[in-house]
């Protein structure tokens, strides 16, 4: 699937009752427009109530007032020109003429001393992020560091005993149960809409990424252009996600909107806080729901779980003793469905910590203990380094890597990765004898992934390259920003 920016929103063609799945954010600012209150709330009719029976209207009010002044707007401001292919020319080339693009979108106040959570998609590539409280008190955002696999970002401003919402708790969310949708919708500020959780775990196939964890909440509440990175909430004012997508034809809310579930907000906030970068723990497992074919064709006892198709090899799954055929059904305490379920609740975990699996082998139970690991196959976590950590600090140190490659490497920094339209990656500052040269590789040339592994540290480069059995496959973008790769023994 291809990403495509419509008149008002980053949009994604796909899927969901014939709807496409968009991205709520405010591209160009909008004229206001009406709003409509809350639907009625009585109920009557055959369905186990009299027809005398009203429902109590819910009360809104309090959670309502906690939230909006955790709520603010984002203005993100771009380059006159960009080599971002996500962005270039699918706003009408909005470039022409010199014009400095804007997106809108909102966040929330995590801490009282100016942390903020909000979407990926709301600030990448801004050259400027602007941060509107609802008191209208204005501050120049940073960017602390970014997750592109959740389509999460972390920003900080400078104040200090700020409202912020709590976090809730994203595992114990019912579907049916009452929740509040705030943000900046149509530059609206601080516009609260109310709806129940009508599915959970959704997968959307909306985030362009490997390792990208999608497991949404679906709600009814009215989330519209400018949400993005609004806040879901429960009606006693706890954050229970991130409002990210709607599914639409026209741009507009439709009828369903989705959000990040808190868990796994909380677990990225975190770690891009503390680390800079998301300290990604996988099982090294290929997975898939059930469906009744599949069931009908290998003989399972159950529709719940997610059905492995293939372990890793040196895994933490194939270390575990998790065989092809195995059905994983819960994680710790927690059941999971499918497959969204089971890497939302692992994306809550870092690699070296251990979780419980419940496995469905043959229709027996089996208990196995797995330390899960990243996807460089460690048990460690990742060092925070000025050089190491680009999402943080926007720099990167150059680290000297001859040996027997025979180059030298840097770290490619945020603003290069915004420029060039990628998430990673390792550039070549200079290049002498060695294998990367015979390959045909030059000075500027940006690794990206070596042999299907996302690199984005010099070292990894060199790890991957000299531990590699039998051939190697290097692609990138070369210094001309052309997509390339090469491959040699």
């Amino acid at each position: 699937m291809k990403k495509a920016i419509g008149t008002f929103l980053l949009a994604l063609a796909g899927g969901a009752a014939g709807f496409g799945i968009m991205r709520a954010l405010e591209p160009t600012p909008q004229p206001a427009g009406t709003t409509f209150g809350q639907p009625a709330l009585q109920v009557a009719g055959p369905a186990g109530l009299n027809a005398s029976t009203t429902i109590e209207r819910p009360d809104f009010v309090e959670a309502s007032a906690a939230a909006t002044p955790a709520v603010v707007h984002i203005r993100s401001f771009f380059a006159a020109s960009t080599g971002n292919e996500t962005l270039h020319g699918l706003f009408g080339n909005p470039f022409q003429g010199g014009m400095r693009p804007q997106a809108t979108g909102s966040g929330v106040i995590i801490s009282a001393d100016g942390y903020i959570t909000t979407n990926n998609h709301v600030v990448k590539g801004a050259e400027k992020v602007e941060v509107t409280l609802e008191d209208k008190r204005s501050y120049e955002a940073t960017v602390i560091g970014t997750d592109p696999t959740t389509d999460l970002a972390l920003l900080k401003i400078k104040e200090t005993e700020l409202p912020f919402l709590p976090f809730g708790n994203s595992t114990g969310i019912e579907v049916g149960q009452w929740v509040l949708a705030v943000g900046n919708p149509f530059n609206l500020t601080s516009t609260v809409t109310a709806g129940i959780v009508s599915a959970k775990g959704r997968s959307l196939n909306l985030l362009n990424d490997e390792f990208a964890i999608e497991s949404f909440i679906q709600t009814d509440a009215a989330v519209n252009p400018g949400n993005s990175g609004g806040a879901l909430i429960n009606t006693t004012g706890q954050l229970i996600g991130i409002n990210t997508a709607i599914a639409s034809e026209t741009g507009s809310y439709a009828g369903y909107s989705f959000a990040i579930p808190v868990n796994i907000v909380r677990k990225v906030m975190e770690d891009l806080r503390e680390y800079g970068q998301v300290q990604r723990a996988i099982i090294g497992v290929q997975i898939r729901n059930i469906n009744a074919d599949m069931a009908d064709k290998y003989g399972l006892s159950t529709l719940a779980g997610a059905y492995v198709t293939g372990t890793i090899a040196g895994g933490a799954a194939e270390i575990a003793g998790i065989k092809p055929g195995d059905i994983i059904t819960k994680v710790n305490a927690t059941s999971v469905r499918g497959s969204s379920e089971l890497q939302e609740e692992i994306g809550t975990y870092r690699p070296g910590e251990k979780v419980q699996l419940t496995v469905l082998r043959n229709k027996e139970t089996v208990l196995l203990d797995v330390i899960l690991r990243s996807r460089e196959g460690k048990t460690t976590l990742t060092e925070r380094t000025d050089g190491a950590v680009g999402e943080a600090t926007g720099k990167s140190a150059p680290e000297a890597t001859l040996g027997r490659l025979g180059v030298e490497m840097e770290t490619v920094s945020l603003q290069q990765r915004e420029s060039m339209g990628i998430d990673n990656g390792v550039k070549i500052t200079k290049i002498g004898a060695g294998k990367l040269r015979s390959a045909g590789l030059e000075e500027g040339f940006v690794i990206v992934r070596v042999n299907k592994k996302f690199v984005d540290d010099p070292k990894q480069v060199v790890q991957l390259v000299e531990e590699a059995e039998g051939g190697i496959l290097i692609e990138g973008i070369t210094a001309a920003g052309k997509k390339q790769f090469y491959a040699f023994e």
